[in-house]
């Protein structure tokens, strides 16, 4: 049994992380600041769908806090750190700045510094695949030059990488960073594509569908993403610190579904799960979205078998009958749009690497 810190717990990945480690039985101590970026009841319910097992611990507060931050390591005595703990979305991004310095530029160094003065053995953090920025060369991959971010939000998550690298290097703690490509799943994000559609379509609004439906997006369900994370907290880098050392204990990993798929058919798929048409309106590109990404997987496959298993025909209704659940939204609330009323798009088709991946 482990003692594992788990930043962000009330958020939609380390909520599940957190479930998945109580599962094994780990101890694990939550934190979250339980932000309003989003509805803070649905982050309250996530914490009390884990505060009834007595391994589970949380804590209200925020990591850019210093001396709260400090006083939590010195009291918690964690042998791992799961850090998810950040503040999420690329638009947001633009007009809200000085949230993502707080959240996850200082917080990431009162964590670092954490792990730093009372040693743990591993610390992974989430990164993101809006690091890539506008890269043409797909799928992603980690040893790709990720030097122009185009989101404020993909500046602090490189910024992060850096920092990590460097605490590994001077002090030899081992540290993963996890490149997230889009995650979907019951507990979801509202700010997020899934949840957004499925609330617009129950509701009989347009979907805005942005860069006219021509994007392409990895989407991973959060199973799979749970399973990927839990093993790479196992998988300890090894290393050396200090200055003349050419190989700190420190590794970075895309984590995504390998099997990108268009917004469009995403969408589809997401109106069978319901019975409903939707209203689509299409809208230009959006400032700091990126049109396509794409996870290579190989190191973190060849690292700890990471396999994704969940396509959207499965995870969508899954996330659909979450909805409904904890929204009280039966089938015989909603009422279908009247198919004259749907926007039909045109033939949409994107390339990736040289193959091209259409929908009607």
């Amino acid at each position: 049994m482990k003692t594992i810190l788990v930043t962000g717990a009330a958020g939609f990945i380390g909520f599940h992380v957190s479930q998945a480690l109580l599962n094994q039985g780990h101890r694990v101590v939550g934190v979250d600041n339980l932000s309003d970026y989003y509805d803070v009841n649905l982050k309250q319910a996530r914490i009390d769908q884990l505060s009834p097992d007595p391994k589970f611990t949380f804590h209200r507060l925020d990591l850019a806090d210093r001396a709260a931050t400090a006083a939590l390591f010195k009291q918690g005595q964690f042998d791992r750190v799961i850090h998810l703990a950040a503040q999420p979305g690329v638009r947001y991004s633009i007009d809200h700045p000085h949230a993502y310095v707080d959240s996850n530029l200082v917080a990431f160094v009162n964590i670092v510094e954490g792990c730093r003065h009372y040693p743990v053995e591993h610390f992974v953090y989430a990164s993101s695949s809006s690091v890539y920025g506008a890269n043409k060369d797909l799928p992603f991959a980690t040893d790709q030059n990720v030097d122009h971010p185009v989101s404020l939000y993909a500046a602090t998550k490189k910024a992060n990488e850096l920092m990590a690298y460097t605490y590994s290097h001077l002090y030899g703690i081992p540290t993963t960073g996890l490149r997230f490509f889009t995650v979907y799943g019951p507990w979801g994000r509202p700010d997020m594509a899934m949840f957004k559609f499925t609330k617009a379509i129950l509701e009989g609004q347009p979907l805005q569908v942005y860069n006219h439906g021509n994007m392409m997006r990895d989407f991973t369900y959060i199973d799979d993403i749970v399973d990927g994370v839990v093993r790479i907290a196992d998988h300890i880098p090894q290393g050396e610190a200090g200055l003349v050392a050419n190989n700190p204990p420190y590794k970075l990993y895309n984590i995504g579904n390998n099997r990108p798929v268009s917004l469009l058919k995403f969408i589809e798929t997401l109106e069978a799960a319901l019975g409903i048409e939707a209203d689509k309106h299409f809208l230009p590109m959006q400032p700091g979205d990126v049109p396509a990404t794409y996870a290579d997987i190989t190191a973190l496959t060849q690292a700890v078998g990471f396999q994704p298993r969940t396509a959207i025909e499965v995870g969508i209704p899954r996330f659909v009958d979450w909805y409904r659940a904890y929204y009280g939204v039966s089938s015989e609330n909603v009422t279908p749009l009247h198919s004259a009323n749907r926007v039909l798009p045109k033939r949409v088709t994107t390339r990736i690497n040289q193959e091209t991946v259409a929908s009607a």
